[in-house]
């Protein structure tokens, strides 16, 4: 039996030295101020996306087929921009104080994605958060015929090509997810670190029938409420998909697999070889993490070493806290990890193409 996984004992007051800087930046005036701009990020999101679903609807646009396809696309993107600004921080109750409320927005938000919510929020917060880029503890690295993620899985001989096919599985991504990766996990009793999982009858039906709601509103109610022809929504469909994976996987999937990025093993007693605090540095790569337009358009996943080190706060106070996350690591030798979006995206394809030899 394998020893249960653990973090070594913190020798550096890295962390308490860096929770009290963070305490004098994020004053009262500062958190009620990244309060009302989360507000106003949501109201925004979420007012784009009703209207440009409603314009679906528009009989000016039904005979321009470019038009809806355009339409189809930037909806998409706003609701994937919804979800990284609004629904992510409601899934770690930095959204309101009211647990209720964070609960209703990120429900409704992902499974209007077509991503199933409650199962969603279990491998972000019980696995992916506790122990990112471990093997076998991480649901989003667990181990993939296609794509070799981590040094420790096994080696196929298709993946010594994966560096060159791997955009095209990321054009499918959203889609995937929405038609097999959630009933693959509805499946699984056992899932990276989580053990024994066991979905009810009606956890089952939830998924299936927010599928079925899904694809209603966004194919079968167009086709019957509006003069547009079948092929070219289900073809606008297929280019919005295309396009939100790509802008989905490659801002996401840089935060953690890159070559800057560890991939850290346990030793024989279970002992990871990083303390907590810099572990969470060691597995992270930021870009622009100090930049307000990226931070409105990322919702704080380019700043993902303050994400994973405060959870807990706001996605809009990561600007201000990320210069004193990199003085303290600099203060005590641990690492941190920063590029620009475009070499961060190069970096993740040289290490698919490392991980293929």
């Amino acid at each position: 039996m394998k020893p249960k996984i653990r973090f070594k004992k913190a020798t550096s007051s890295f962390y308490s030295e860096l929770r009290k800087e963070v305490d004098l930046l994020l004053t009262d005036e500062v958190m009620k101020k990244a309060g009302r701009l989360m507000i106003i990020k949501f109201l925004l999101y979420a007012l784009a996306f009703l209207l440009l679903y409603a314009n679906l609807f528009n009989p000016y646009i039904s005979d321009k087929n470019w038009l809806v396809t355009l339409n189809y696309i930037v909806l998409g993107l706003t609701g994937i921009l919804l979800a990284f600004n609004c629904a992510h921080d409601c899934v770690h109750n930095t959204f309101s104080k009211y647990k209720q409320l964070n609960r209703i927005i990120y429900y409704i938000t992902f499974n209007l994605q077509g991503v199933n919510a409650r199962l969603w929020r279990k491998r972000h917060i019980a696995s992916h958060h506790v122990f990112p880029n471990v093997d076998g503890c991480d649901a989003d690295i667990d181990d993939n015929i296609f794509l070799r993620l981590s040094v420790h899985h096994p080696k196929r001989r298709i993946h010594t090509y994966q560096h060159v096919y791997a955009t095209v599985l990321y054009c499918f991504y959203t889609l995937h997810w929405i038609m097999i990766k959630d009933f693959m996990y509805v499946r699984k009793k056992d899932l990276a670190n989580l053990r024994n999982q066991k979905q009810s009858m009606m956890s089952v039906v939830e998924v299936i029938l927010l599928k079925l709601a899904y694809f209603g509103y966004m194919l079968m109610l167009p086709v019957l409420f509006t003069d547009i022809s079948v092929m070219t929504i289900f073809i606008s469909f297929i280019i919005m998909h295309v396009t939100i994976s790509l802008f989905f996987v490659l801002t996401l999937i840089i935060s953690h697999l890159s070559l800057e990025t560890d991939f850290p093993q346990a030793d024989e007693n279970g002992y990871l070889p990083y303390d907590y605090y810099e572990y969470q540095l060691a597995v992270s790569l930021d870009y622009h993490p100090t930049c307000s337009f990226a931070n409105w358009i990322f919702g704080g996943f380019n700043s993902h070493a303050a994400h994973h080190l405060f959870p807990g706060l706001p996605h809009t106070v990561y600007t201000i806290i990320t210069p004193a996350i990199k003085k303290a690591a600099a203060r005590n030798n641990f690492p941190y990890h920063e590029k620009s979006i475009v070499n961060a995206v190069a970096s993740h394809y040289q290490y698919l193409k490392q991980l293929s030899k």
